[in-house]
């Protein structure tokens, strides 16, 4: 199995003529990289993406650049009427959509309608999100994300050649309290199962790219399990987005998963494992969100599944721990960007 060379120093990611550092090849515990993406317009791809779940509902806000177009995006589940709404705001040559090259670094977009901050703070991050139309209705949404002292999270480099290369921050088992008013109802997220996952990413990608993620939080016979696994991308880049946080532990996994499902019938069950079975999960879905797009210079289609993991995971120290009905989501993503 690959081994992946860990990170313990920060580093740049890119040289100065806009190619790929080979020293920022690895992975880290804490974030390490300054993501100095420069030239190569329009393959830079930079966002930070927000997602915070209970077991019965789900929020989403993201903020995306893709050089030449923003992206501001929101969507919303309820998990037990199976409603979900979704609204894009494409904004030209991505005006206003600046993201930072550090991932500690506060975003901020404000427009005439939309508004929405993910700001530190002493303890973790503020989020915050106004829209005037939101399908037809306001919405505000607003959540306090702890990051607790020492917790571990999955930053990686996923080299395809010195001059297409990612680097991703997975960030989950985040403690949050929070409240999304839609129009005139209100969705409080709060309690033991209430959690952020924060996917940053910044990187020069190629045209077309298919993915798979699959993610999770939560506290399953007491112990609280953070789920980032991936495919597809990182085939053959001697790199991984594999790994399981247990009470804000990273194990790295870095042997590539295989992803076995449906594409005829999404809502029928995954299984996700790797090779050795270190990692044996079937994903059983309950609800399902496609999003389709094909505007200008973006075509994508995405089926992000939400549903329930069980099986089991394995830590770094060798210790195999059951996951039983872990509320999370899975996806499949096709993108021509």
């Amino acid at each position: 199995m690959n081994q992946e060379h860990e990170l313990l120093s920060p580093v740049d990611l890119c040289l100065s003529n806009g190619r790929l550092n080979r020293a920022a090849v690895g992975w880290s515990r804490q974030p390490l990289h300054r993501c100095n993406l420069n030239g190569r317009w329009p393959r830079k791809k930079r966002w930070n993406y927000w997602a915070i779940t209970t077991e019965t509902h789900l929020f989403s806000v993201t903020v995306t650049n893709l050089d030449y177009a923003g992206l501001v995006f929101v969507y919303y589940a309820d998990f037990t009427t199976h409603e979900l709404s979704e609204t894009t705001k494409i904004i030209p040559f991505g005006r206003g959509c600046d993201l930072p090259d550090n991932v500690g670094g506060d975003v901020q977009f404000s427009s005439k309608n939309v508004h929405v901050a993910m700001q530190n703070t002493e303890n973790g991050v503020l989020l915050s999100v106004e829209m005037a139309d939101y399908n037809g209705q306001p919405l505000s949404a607003r959540f306090d994300v702890t990051m607790p002292p020492q917790h571990e999270t999955l930053n990686v480099v996923v080299p395809w050649d010195d001059r297409t290369f990612q680097f991703t921050s997975k960030q989950n088992t985040l403690p949050t309290e929070g409240v999304v008013t839609i129009g005139g109802q209100k969705t409080h997220f709060t309690g033991p199962q209430s959690f952020a996952c924060l996917d940053l990413g910044r990187g020069i990608w190629p045209r077309d790219s298919r993915w798979n993620w699959g993610s999770a939080s939560g506290v399953p016979n007491g112990r609280l399990i953070g789920l980032n696994l991936g495919g597809q991308w990182t085939d053959g880049t001697g790199s991984t987005e594999n790994g399981v946080c247990v009470n804000g532990r990273l194990s790295k996994i870095s042997s590539d998963l295989v992803w076995q499902y449906d594409k005829a019938n999404y809502m029928r069950p995954w299984h996700i494992a790797d090779p050795a079975k270190a990692i044996d999960l079937t994903f059983t879905p309950f609800m399902e969100r496609v999003a389709a797009s094909n505007l200008w210079l973006v075509r994508s289609e995405v089926h992000q599944l939400f549903g329930q993991y069980n099986g089991h995971i394995t830590t770094s120290d060798g210790e195999v721990i059951p996951i039983h009905n872990l509320v999370g989501w899975a996806e499949d993503h096709l993108a021509h960007w």
